[in-house]
C-alpha cells in the first residue's frame, strides 16, 4: 500500500475533488428521491415488488461511476482523442448491436441492450465518445484550416449527421438525438464558426422537418413533440400526456415543503425515471426542486468555468460539450416535468434512476476533472 500512496496524493491535489463532491452529493440525493418514488409505486399497486432492488442498482452505479470518474481524470483525454477511430468504431459497434439485441421496454424506443437482468443504454456512451472525437476534430480543423471554409463546415456537419441519423433510424431516440445535437451546436458556436453558417444550417433543417416528419418519426412521436403546445391533441389528459399531467399534479401537491407518504397525490409509472423532478417537489416541495436546480447549475457553471480557464481548445470543447449536455438534459427534464417540453425519454443528470446514465455523466465528469489534472502545457496546441 505505501507504493501507492504518492499516486493517491497526486490524484486528491490534482484532481476536481470539487467536482466529484457535488456530483455525489446529487447521486446521492437521487438515491433517497428513488427510494421515496419507488416505494409510493409499489404501495400504489405498481409492479415493484423489490423496491430494495433498484435502491441497490442506482447506489451500485454510483460506486462504480466514481470509479469511471477516477479513470477518466488519469487518462489524459489527448490519447483518448488520438484515438479517435477506435471510438468511432466503438459508436457503430454500439448502434449494431443496438440492431440485433435491441429492446424497447414498451417505449418505442429501441434503445436498452439486456443481458442476464442487466440493462445498458448505448446512447449514454455515444454521447460521451461523441464529446471526445468531436473536440479532437474540431481541434485539429481549428489549426489546420480555416474553420469557416466550406470543407471543414462540411467535415464537421458531416460527423454529427452520421452519429445523429443512426441514433434515429437505429433506435427511434428522439431524446438521445437531441442531446447529441445540442451539444454539436454548443462546441460548434464556442469553436468561433460564423454565424451565417448558423442561419444556412437553420434553413437546411427546415427544409428537411418535413421530411423528418413524414418518414422517420412515428405516429406517437409525432404526438409527443406537439402534445405540450396542442391541448386538442389530448385534452382529457388520459393518452400521451398522462404522465406529464400526473406530474404536474404530483409537482403541486408538495407546495413550499412537500407531503408526507400518507397524502401522496399520483402513482405513475417513470416517477422514478424521467419524472424523479416530479418526486422532489412532492417530497420536498418548491424548496427541494430549487435546491435540485441550484445544485445542477452549479456543476453546469462549474465545468464552463474549468474549460475557460484551460487555456486550450480540445479541453475548453470537452467541458463545454460536457455542460452542454447537462443543461440541456437538465432543462428538457424539468420541462417535461412541468409540462412545458415534449416527453422525449431525457434524464435528469444524476437524479433519474439509470445505472447506464449515471455511470456515463460520472465518466464526463472524469473528462472534465482530467482537464484540471493534467499538467499545463507550455504552449496552446495539441501535439500528435
Amino acid at each position: 500500500m505505501q507504493k501507492f500512496r504518492p499516486y493517491v496524493r497526486q490524484f486528491f491535489q490534482r484532481a476536481d475533488i470539487f467536482l466529484l463532491v457535488i456530483c455525489t452529493v446529487c447521486a446521492i440525493f437521487g438515491i433517497l428521491m428513488v427510494d421515496r418514488a419507488v416505494t409510493g409505486m409499489s404501495a400504489g399497486g405498481w409492479d415493484m415488488s423489490a423496491p430494495s432492488k433498484y435502491i441497490a442498482v442506482q447506489t451500485f452505479s454510483m460506486f462504480l461511476g466514481i470509479g469511471a470518474f477516477v479513470l477518466f481524470t488519469v487518462i489524459d483525454a489527448d490519447i483518448l482523442g488520438s484515438q479517435w477511430k477506435i471510438l468511432c468504431a466503438i459508436n457503430v459497434l454500439l448502434l449494431v448491436a443496438l440492431v440485433i439485441f435491441g429492446q424497447d421496454d414498451g417505449t418505442g424506443n429501441k434503445s436498452w441492450i439486456r443481458f442476464a437482468g442487466i440493462g445498458i443504454q448505448p446512447s449514454e456512451v455515444i454521447k460521451v465518445l461523441y464529446i471526445i472525437v468531436a473536440a479532437r476534430q474540431m481541434t485539429y480543423l481549428k489549426e489546420h484550416d480555416d474553420i469557416n471554409g466550406f470543407i471543414p463546415i462540411v467535415e464537421m456537419v458531416g460527423h454529427f449527421v452520421i452519429v445523429f441519423g443512426m441514433i434515429v433510424v437505429v433506435s427511434s431516440d428522439l431524446g438521445s438525438a437531441t442531446i447529441i445535437m445540442f451539444i454539436f451546436l454548443t462546441m460548434f458556436f464556442v469553436l468561433g464558426v460564423r454565424l451565417y453558417w448558423f442561419a444556412l444550417g437553420g434553413a437546411a433543417v427546415a427544409a428537411a422537418v418535413p421530411l423528418l416528419w413524414n418518414y422517420f418519426l412515428k405516429d406517437y412521436q409525432k404526438k409527443r413533440l406537439i402534445a405540450p403546445y396542442d391541448p386538442s391533441i389530448d385534452p382529457d389528459g388520459w393518452g400521451i400526456t398522462w404522465q406529464t399531467t400526473q406530474s404536474k399534479l404530483t409537482l403541486a401537491s408538495g407546495r413550499l415543503t412537500g407531503v408526507d407518504e400518507t397524502h401522496r397525490a399520483t402513482v405513475f409509472t417513470g416517477k422514478h425515471t424521467d419524472f424523479i423532478f416530479s418526486c422532489v417537489g412532492e417530497n420536498l416541495g418548491m424548496i427541494g426542486c430549487i435546491v435540485v436546480m441550484i445544485l445542477l447549475l452549479i456543476i453546469i457553471v462549474h465545468i464552463v468555468r474549468i474549460g475557460l480557464k484551460s487555456g486550450r481548445m480540445f479541453d475548453m470543447l470537452i467541458c463545454i460539450g460536457v455542460a452542454a449536455a447537462m443543461a440541456f438534459q437538465t432543462f428538457i427534464n424539468i420541462g417535461m416535468c412541468i409540462g412545458i417540453t415534449p416527453v422525449i425519454g431525457i434524464t435528469l443528470p444524476f437524479f433519474s434512476y439509470g445505472g447506464s446514465s449515471m455511470v456515463t455523466m460520472y465518466g464526463a465528469m472524469g473528462l472534465v476533472s482530467g482537464v484540471k489534472y493534467k499538467l499545463k502545457p507550455e504552449h496552446f496546441s495539441l501535439i500528435y
